[in-house]
C-alpha cells in the first residue's frame, strides 16, 4: 500500500497558498485532501521562492498525478484531476479540480492470532479495531494505527517475540474494495524474573513495597507503569527508570531494572500566600524525605495568617507489603477565625494509611482538645448576646477512603476524586460528647470542544452527624457552607443554621453543590461561570443558598490560579459581591 508524508506548512492553514512564486489552488474536496494534495505537490515548495519558467510547466505537469497518489492513502484510487496554468504578473498560479470518485471501502478483514493471545481482553479489544474496518471507508492512517496498537498490545502483555509474519492491503480498483490480511505468529509468554534496585539508598528489600507484581507473573507493561509512578510518588527519588531486560531474557523470563537517583533528603519550603478564606500570610515547612534506610519520614508545617494559624507536624514509618502501608503519628495546633466562628485546638493522631481495592484506606484514632467560639461576628466583645462558648475534648476513630484518576494532574481533561470518611466516638468514652459522621466529597471534570478548551467542572460534599450534645462539637466538627470551595457569593463558613440571636453556629448536615464551565481562549488563560448552590441544616429543614459568578483561570508556573467574583442570588439578606482567591491543583 502506498504511502504518503503530510507536512505541517503554516500556509496550508487554507487550500490556498498565495505568495511570492507559485499560487497553488486546489478545488473540489474538503479541507484535509486539500492539505494532502497540496504536500504532495512539487508545486508547493516554490510557494515563497522564485521558480523558472521551465520548472514551473514541469512541475505543472507532474501535479495531476501527484494529486492522485496523495488520494490513494485516503481510499480514493479512481480520482480524476484537471490542471489550469495562468500567469499572473510575475508568478504563476495552478488549479487543481479534483473529483475524487467513489472510494474503496473494506469488504474482509482476516486477522490471525494463537488463542492464548485472544484470551486476553486487551488484544481482542484490539482486534476487534481491526475488523470493525469491514465495510467502511479504507484509510491508510486508521489501518496503521489498528495494526500497530494491535502489536504493542502483543508486546505489553508479554508476547516479546511476536512477529507480524502477514500484513497485506489487496485493492481491487474495479470493485472498489480491499481485502486487509495479517497474521502474527506470537511465539511464548514472558513472565517477570528478578528486580533489581540500582541507586538505591535504602536498605535491601524496603522497595519491594512499591512492586505490583512477583517473580513468576505473567510481563504487563502497565505494571511496570505502576511501579513507575508509585517510586516516583514516593518522593525519595529524582530520577526513576524502570527497564526491561529484555536483550538478557531467558528461560522465559525477564528481569527488570530499576535505575534510581535520591532526591535531595531535607527541603525547605516558604513564601507569601493569599486566600480569601484565609487571608494574606506566609508559610513555612522543613519536611525530611527520608530519616533513615528504611525510609521513615518527618514533615513539619507552619502557617501564620490573617484568620489561621497552624503549626503541624508527622511522622510515617512505611511497613513491608506490596499495599504501601505506612504507620503515621502527628499533631497539629489550629487557631481559626473565620466569619462565624473562633477555636483553638491541639490534635493528636495516629492512623494506619494502605493501597486497597485501587483506594487509598485510612483507619486511626484521633485526640482533639480546645476552646472555642461560635456565632462571633469581626471586633465584637466575649460577652455579645448570642455568641456561644464552648470547650470539649473529644477521643474518636476515623476511617476514610480517598481515590482519584485523571489523564493530567497538572491540568485534568478528564478527571475525577471521591473521597469518604466516617467518625465516631466510643460513646462517652474519654470525650466531652458523643459523636458520630459521616461525610463525602466528589468531583468530576471532562474538557469538550473541537480543541478540548473548554471544561465543565461538578462537585458536589454530603455530611451528616448524630451527636448527644452539639454544642460540645468544635467549628470544625460541624458542618457549614460558603466560601472558595463551597458556595461562592458567600464569606468562608458565613451560613448555616442560626440560633435564637440570629448567629450562625453550624449545623448537623451538609449539602452542596456546584457546576462551573471554563473556556480558555490561550494554553494558560481561561475564564469561568458557576452556579453553586447548597446550606448547612439540621434535621429535614434544607434551604439552599445560590451563588453565582465569573472568574478569571491562570495556569501560572506555580500552579493553577482561580480568581472568582461570586454573588448571592434571590437572597434579601445578603448583597453585593464577593471575592474568591484559590491556588492549587485541580484534584
Amino acid at each position: 500500500m502506498r504511502r504518503t508524508t503530510l507536512f505541517a506548512l503554516p500556509l496550508l492553514l487554507f487550500a490556498t497558498l498565495a505568495q511570492a512564486g507559485v499560487q497553488l489552488l486546489v478545488r473540489g474536496v474538503d479541507e484535509p485532501l486539500q492539505q494532502a494534495i497540496s504536500a504532495s505537490t512539487g508545486l508547493s515548495q516554490y510557494a515563497r521562492s522564485e521558480v523558472s519558467d521551465a520548472q514551473v510547466r514541469r512541475l505543472y505537469a507532474q501535479a495531476p498525478a501527484q494529486a492522485k497518489a496523495a488520494l490513494e492513502p485516503y481510499g480514493y484510487y479512481e480520482a480524476d484531476v484537471t490542471a489550469q496554468l495562468q500567469q499572473v504578473g510575475k508568478d504563476w498560479k495552478v488549479t487543481l479540480d479534483v473529483r475524487p470518485g467513489e472510494p474503496v471501502k473494506v469488504a474482509s478483514v482476516e486477522v490471525q492470532l494463537d488463542a492464548e493471545a485472544l484470551a486476553l481482553p486487551s488484544i481482542r479489544r484490539a482486534r476487534a479495531a481491526l475488523t470493525r474496518m469491514r465495510g467502511k471507508q479504507l484509510d491508510d492512517a486508521t489501518y496503521d494505527a489498528a495494526r500497530d496498537a494491535l502489536s504493542a498490545a502483543l508486546t505489553a502483555n508479554g508476547f516479546l517475540d511476536a512477529k507480524l509474519l502477514t500484513h497485506r492491503v489487496e485493492v481491487d480498483t474495479a470493485r472498489r474494495s480491499a481485502a486487509i490480511r495479517l497474521a502474527w505468529q506470537v511465539g511464548r509468554r514472558y513472565r517477570y524474573g528478578a528486580v533489581h534496585f540500582e541507586g538505591s539508598q535504602f536498605k535491601e528489600g524496603f522497595l519491594e513495597r512499591y512492586v505490583p507484581f512477583k517473580p513468576g507473573d505473567y510481563f504487563d507493561q502497565d505494571q511496570l507503569l505502576q511501579l513507575q509512578q508509585a517510586l516516583n510518588g514516593a518522593d525519595y527519588f529524582a530520577v526513576v527508570n524502570v527497564l526491561p531486560q529484555v536483550d538478557g531474557k531467558a528461560d522465559g523470563k525477564v528481569d527488570i531494572a530499576v535505575e534510581l537517583v535520591p532526591a535531595k533528603r531535607t527541603i525547605y519550603t516558604g513564601g507569601p500566600f493569599i486566600g480569601t478564606d484565609t487571608g494574606l500570610g506566609v508559610r513555612g515547612g522543613l519536611e525530611r524525605r527520608w530519616v533513615n534506610r528504611s525510609g521513615h519520614k518527618w514533615k513539619n508545617e507552619l502557617v501564620l495568617a490573617q484568620r489561621l494559624k497552624t503549626l503541624s507536624t508527622l511522622y510515617s514509618i512505611p511497613m513491608p507489603g506490596d499495599d504501601q502501608r505506612s504507620f503515621n503519628f502527628g499533631a497539629n495546633y489550629r487557631d481559626a477565625n473565620t466569619d462565624t466562628s473562633q477555636s483553638r485546638t491541639l490534635e493528636l493522631v495516629a492512623n494506619e494509611t494502605r493501597l486497597w481495592h485501587g483506594w487509598t484506606r485510612t483507619v486511626g484514632l484521633h485526640a482533639l482538645s480546645g476552646t472555642f467560639t461560635v456565632g462571633k461576628r469581626s471586633d465584637e466583645p466575649d460577652d455579645t448576646p448570642g455568641i456561644e462558648h464552648g470547650s470539649s475534648t473529644l477521643v474518636f476513630a476515623e476511617a476514610s477512603l480517598s481515590r482519584k484518576q485523571a489523564d493530567n494532574y497538572d491540568f485534568v481533561h478528564d478527571g475525577w476524586s471521591l473521597n469518604f470518611a466516617a467518625r465516631s466516638t466510643a460513646g462517652d468514652l474519654l470525650s466531652s460528647a458523643s459523636f458520630s459522621q459521616l461525610t463525602a466529597d466528589a468531583k468530576w471534570i471532562h474538557a469538550f470542544g473541537a480543541k478540548r478548551r473548554d471544561r465543565l467542572i461538578l462537585r458536589g460534599s454530603a455530611g451528616k452527624t448524630w451527636t448527644d450534645d452539639f454544642a460540645a462539637l468544635p467549628p470544625q466538627l460541624r458542618f457549614f457552607a460558603g466560601g472558595d470551595r463551597s458556595v461562592r457569593g458567600y464569606g468562608f463558613q458565613s451560613i448555616g443554621p442560626e440560633n435564637g440571636y440570629g448567629r450562625v453556629i453550624g449545623g448537623n448536615n451538609l449539602l452542596v453543590a456546584s457546576a462551573e464551565v471554563e473556556h480558555y481562549f490561550t494554553r494558560n488563560w481561561g475564564i469561568a461561570s458557576f452556579l453553586d448552590a447548597g446550606n448547612a441544616f439540621d434535621a429535614v429543614d434544607y434551604r439552599p443558598k445560590l451563588g453565582t459568578g465569573i472568574g478569571l483561570r491562570w495556569r501560572s508556573p506555580v500552579g493553577m490560579i482561580r480568581v472568582d467574583l461570586g454573588t448571592p442570588i434571590h437572597d434579601a439578606q445578603r448583597h453585593g459581591v464577593v471575592l474568591h482567591l484559590v491556588i492549587g491543583p485541580d484534584l
